[in-house]
Parts: C-alpha cells; structure tokens; sequence
C-alpha cells in the first residue's frame, strides 16, 4: 500500500486494523497479509475521509528552532503552530484546531541554526515524497558564505560543489550551486545528508554564515514571515 503511494506504512497498518482495506472485494485484517501483484487492493471510504482531514503545514522556522524531537533545552518548530501564528494572508479554507498538531511530524530536517521553509505534515503521502528513498525532489537554499582565503574562491572550487565532493565516504548527487551575488550562493539539492551544505562549504575553504530554505519542489517560501506559518493548499503539489 505504502509502495502503490496510497498511504503511509502507519497509516496502512491502522486502515488494516479497521477493516477499512480490501483485496479482491474481502476484507484483510491481518498485518503483514501477502498480496500478489495481479491482485487488486481498494480502500474504504471512511479511509478516505480520514485521510482528506491530514493537514500539511508551511512554517518559516526562525533560527533556534529544531525540528522535530525537543533536544538540548531547545523547542522543537511545532510550537510555533497556533491560531495566533498562523499567517493572514494564508487563502486555505481549513479552520485551526489543536488536533491537527497529533502526529504532525516535519517531513525532513531544517537545522537549528538555518531558517526558511519547514513542512509539518500529517500525510503519510506527503512525507513519503519529501523524505522517501526515492525521492528526486529538488531543495533550493540561499546560502550566505565567507571565503577563508585571500581572493575569490577559484572556479574549480565551485564545480566540486556542483558534483565531485564525497560525505562519509559515498559520492554527493549532482548539485546547483551558483552565485547570486559576491558573497552568496544558490544551492539547489536532491538529497538532505545532515549538515550537507555547511559541510560542503567546508570542503572547498568557505564558511556559512547563514543558511535560509526558499523551496522544496513547487511550492516556494514566498513572503510568509518568520515564526509564521500556513496551509499547503489543494492546488499546490511538491
């Protein structure tokens, strides 16, 4: 079910358990049931309706912040969903309720000293596109750096940024990386490694200074100020 893209593994497993899944028109209701590839799975409405309750969540997460789990005295991006905060001109339909913070979990990482665009989601089907193996969704950051050298960093500097640096031993994905102006760069990535762009930039002799997120997929930062956050809308798509 996870693989078909029709829901998350722990969504899968609460559907199974309510006899909400069928293969073949009966109703499965063992965990871990096996299907063959030519057989045909249907979900129950009420599966369905659960499912279009889910919320995701666009937050622009201020420095200081972590992502998910409360670690080192420090609070996690959640806290900052409430009615308060949400943003004004966010033009979703949904109306706040604390309920929709149960199991809202970020779908990928955001450091504690970087800013920007944060999901909070409760749609296994959205996690799954940000964060899965597979995913190929790209991740655009500005990125404001210090060269620790005198003079500009050399060309061939940049393109190891673009392709050739390696992380804990394995080869990075191919990268964007170009200047937006004499002391920032533009990244552009298909893979979260942690801490990656710093990392990166320690690589070649340069120094973060500050790192703010801008995308993820289609759906851009936009002008939604910080600590505030909004719906995905129904006609957005990573």
């Amino acid at each position: 079910m996870s693989e078909l893209g029709l829901c998350s593994r722990r969504e899968a497993d609460e559907w199974i358990a309510q006899g909400w899944v069928r293969v073949d028109g009966k109703i499965v209701a063992e965990l871990g049931s096996k299907v063959l590839p030519q057989q045909r799975i249907t979900i129950e409405r009420q599966a369905s309706a659960e499912q279009s309750k889910r919320v995701t969540i666009l937050i622009n997460k201020p420095m200081g912040y972590v992502s998910g789990q409360a670690e080192d005295g420090y609070k996690p991006a959640v806290v900052l969903v409430n009615a308060e905060s949400r943003w004004q001109e966010d033009q979703a339909p949904q109306q706040f309720h604390p309920k929709q913070l149960r199991s809202l979990v970020p779908a990928g990482r955001l450091d504690i000293d970087s800013v920007g665009l944060l999901v909070l989601t409760q749609d296994g089907r959205v996690a799954k596109q940000l964060i899965g193996e597979d995913t190929s969704i790209e991740k655009e950051y500005l990125v404001r750096v210090k060269y620790g050298k005198p003079g500009q960093l050399p060309e061939a500097d940049l393109k190891l940024l673009n392709h050739g640096l390696s992380l804990d031993g394995k080869k990075l994905l191919p990268a964007k990386v170009r200047w937006q102006n004499e002391d920032q760069l533009s990244f552009i990535l298909r893979e979260g490694k942690k801490r990656q762009i710093r990392r990166m930039c320690e690589a070649v002799g340069l120094k973060v200074i500050g790192l703010k997120r801008v995308r993820i997929g289609n759906v851009k930062l936009g002008d939604l100020p910080t600590g505030q956050w909004r719906y995905l809308g129904a006609d957005e798509q990573f």
